[in-house]
């Protein structure tokens, strides 16, 4: 990811809690019934956008090869996004095998920022 590119990833989450913040979040509705978080859209995208910036953070700091794995798991992590949002809420992935994994961490991304005006309204 170029400088450029990091940069605009990173405005996706200007306004977000910290990444400390979003950890406990996302683990303490881990933790609660199951069924109930597996139907929250909030939790897959306060999660995909926490992998996200974790992963925002860590290719900035590393070289590419130190920062892979968890760039990974950011991916996996968008990729779950996208599957929740195919099942529940009409997304359509015609050509899906052509998305790549840049693809659904902008998605997460784009998704985040509607989901956080959402909130504040």
């Amino acid at each position: 990811m170029t400088n450029h590119a990091r940069s605009a990833a990173a405005t996706a989450y200007v306004d977000a809690p910290s990444i400390i913040q979003e950890i406990c979040w996302v683990a303490k509705q881990g933790a609660e019934c199951r069924a109930k978080v597996m139907r929250s859209r909030a939790f897959w995208i306060r999660k995909a956008a926490l992998f996200d910036r974790i992963a925002i953070k860590e290719a900035a700091m590393y070289v590419p090869e130190v920062a892979a794995d968890v760039v990974e798991v950011a991916v996996v992590t968008a990729r779950q996004l996208v599957s929740f949002d195919v099942e529940y809420n009409g997304l359509s992935l015609r050509g899906s095998e052509l998305i790549t994994g840049d693809d659904c961490r902008e998605y997460v991304r784009q998704e985040y920022r509607k989901w956080r005006r959402s909130q504040r309204v």
